[in-house]
């Protein structure tokens, strides 16, 4: 009869169920009525106490339906019951509590049948138990291996506890009560690791077969109650017996953390090829070399010693190199090199080459300069903005000469009448500075600097030649390297003559060559300027069809790097210092790229904050302010 009752009030939590997605009436409430004190024990009960048949039905009905919302009704007013005792047509056709529900429903809810007493459970109905507990011991007081930085604390910690405060123990007894504290610690540590296979090595029944100490054939050492190595050295007699039996520990156990911790402190910080070999005279640590490494890897001193700036992926290319269809030299990139020795009279001087880079078709312009003040470069910009138009942008180093040279245009500009000004305005140079330390920024005239060192080293074999000679080579590897094609050169016959520079800046692939007389059809009319203009269509046709698309490859820094963020503890990398001075300090600000991507980032060091690029920096593991080292050199 209960499962039958049971099986009732499912289907009346499914009914309910179902009427409720069914109707769009808005349902405030809904109240479920059962005479069975046992199914309602039931559904106040979880359901994984009873057998499978009891169970998912309770489970169900407690799904379907809200626990709270089920209510008794004893059988004398319970009109479900009138069909079970039988009822004629008459009967049923008339006013009753069939057809209406019972009188109780239109009272107030107080006046409802109320649920009797909590009937007892039938237990035959129940889930057999079975009581599953382990036995623990629990020492009071025992020092934590987490809550520890050194192995040396955490010995001197757990001998207070198995002996009393250090300043009442016995002089003489403390070398046998760190060996005893040592061992404990030993203990403890393969206690939590290996339960299993201390249980069955006591026992003298065989490891199983997943078990990670199996090819270490592990005895047990009944003497101090540990793990060894059995290994196949037993017959030699020239090591001693930790050698040829060390101790098996887990890597993963705070302990032995602090042990390797204290080995690598105590070698320096060498490498985990030599902090494993002396490890391994007392200890077999488990994958004790990747163990070693991670721990190096976290390691302040570690890294501070032998960790690389970690580069991230290689950007899009910046806007500046697709300036398309643009004069030449619209986006600019300015760089200085030398210094050269030119001969004025008896006496020798120096020189300095200045290179104006184009961004997007390569082309260059070469100046000499007689200093590196902002004067000199002032008066090299007028001429080259008198040769070759004035450009959109200028990117260039920090060098002081281009700061200097920025800050006087600006001056000069803010000190104009406002309405020059306001003419003027649109006609401004934008000055963009890449951060401090950083060349690869500028990688594009960086290489070209080497081209053109290479050329005057060819030239002139390093000698000393009057300052006209010098402009004169200058000028003309400044051609030579206009006529050099971009992108690859086919062999194939029926190819036009490759892309060069000297195409859109003279009309010609080379300055020795005559100019190109293109047929009338190309000619597109007889003036000279649509003779231009066809030849900058010229250029800029195979600019795009043969140079651009090979841009699109990242030639290095391929992988994701994680960004650099703030507060974290970074040295900066300084190649006019040795590794032992470069400085430490915390990352001030992040300046993320379009893509996201964090290249350049502001540290501070010591109250004074530098501008680097990712490539200069050295991210390592985090550390306090207290435990930064001191006397760190301010590098600018």
């Amino acid at each position: 009869m209960p499962r039958l009752e049971l099986s009732a009030a499912l289907a009346g939590a499914q009914l309910a169920d179902l009427v409720q997605k069914e109707l769009t009436l808005p349902l405030d409430e809904v109240i479920l009525w059962s005479d069975s004190t046992t199914v309602l024990t039931w559904l106040q009960s979880e359901s994984c106490r009873y057998k499978v048949f009891f169970g998912t039905r309770v489970a169900e009905i407690q799904t379907l339906t809200d626990v709270d919302k089920w209510r008794y009704v004893d059988t004398k007013n319970n009109p479900a019951d009138d069909l079970t005792r039988g009822k004629t047509l008459v009967d049923l056709s008339q006013a009753n509590r069939w057809r209406d529900g019972p009188s109780f429903l239109r009272l107030s809810p107080d006046t409802w049948p109320a649920h009797p007493s909590t009937q007892t459970e039938d237990p035959s109905e129940f889930k057999k138990s079975t009581f599953c507990g382990a036995v623990v011991v629990i020492q009071p007081n025992l020092p934590d291996p987490s809550e520890h930085d050194t192995w040396s604390d955490l010995v001197a910690a757990t001998m207070q506890h198995l002996h009393g405060a250090a300043e009442d123990a016995d002089p003489t007894k403390l070398v046998e009560q760190r060996v005893e504290a040592e061992m404990f610690l030993y203990q403890r540590a393969q206690q939590d690791s290996f339960p299993e296979e201390i249980a069955c090595i006591q026992a003298g029944k065989e490891l199983p077969r997943g078990s990670r100490l199996l090819q270490l054939a592990p005895e047990y050492d009944e003497s101090c109650g540990l793990i060894r190595v059995g290994g196949r050295l037993r017959r030699t007699q020239d090591l001693p017996k930790d050698t040829k039996h060390p101790i098996v520990m887990n890597p993963a156990h705070p302990i032995t953390r602090l042990i390797i911790r204290d080995y690598d402190e105590k070698l320096l910080h060498y490498g985990p090829e030599r902090i494993l070999a002396e490890i391994r005279r007392k200890f077999w640590i488990l994958r004790g070399r990747e163990a070693i490494r991670k721990h190096q890897r976290q390691c302040f001193e570690c890294q501070k010693w032998r960790a690389s700036p970690q580069v991230p992926k290689m950007g899009d290319l910046p806007p500046a190199r697709l300036r398309l269809f643009k004069p030449p030299f619209y986006s600019t990139g300015v760089d200085c090199f030398g210094p050269m020795t030119c001969k004025i009279g008896r006496r020798s001087e120096k020189r300095w080459g200045i290179i104006f880079k184009c961004m997007t078709t390569r082309a260059i312009h070469l100046d000499l300069l007689d200093s590196l003040d902002t004067d000199a470069f002032l008066m090299a910009f007028r001429r080259f903005i008198s040769r070759r138009g004035k450009p959109f942008e200028i990117l260039c180093d920090c060098g002081t000469n281009f700061k200097g040279g920025d800050n006087e245009l600006r001056d000069a500009f803010a000190a104009m009448d406002p309405i020059l000004q306001q003419e003027l305005a649109k006609h401004q140079v934008k000055f963009v500075f890449n951060p401090p330390k950083a060349p690869h920024f500028g990688g594009t005239w960086e290489r070209e600097i080497k081209s053109v060192k290479d050329g005057l080293r060819v030239a002139l074999n390093e000698q000393s030649v009057p300052e006209s000679v010098l402009r004169t080579v200058l000028i003309e590897v400044e051609g030579i390297l206009n006529s050099k094609p971009l992108g690859y050169v086919s062999s194939n016959v029926a190819d036009p003559d490759p892309v060069t520079p000297n195409l859109l800046l003279m009309g010609r692939h080379d300055a020795t060559l005559p100019q190109v007389v293109y047929p009338a059809r190309d000619l597109l009319g007889r003036r000279r300027w649509k003779h231009s203009q066809v030849l900058a269509d010229h250029f800029w046709s195979g600019f795009v069809k043969s140079y651009l698309p090979t841009l699109q490859e990242r030639q290095k820094w391929h992988t994701d790097r994680p960004n650099l963020t703030t507060n974290d503890v970074v040295m900066i990398v300084d190649p006019a210092l040795s590794r032992a001075q470069w400085p430490i300090g915390r990352v001030a600000e992040t300046f993320p790229g379009s893509d996201g991507r964090v290249r350049t980032a502001s540290v501070s060091v010591r109250g004074k904050t530098y501008t680097r690029p990712v490539a200069r920096l050295i991210r390592l593991p985090e550390v306090s302010d207290d435990n930064l080292p001191d006397g760190e050199p301010d590098n600018t």
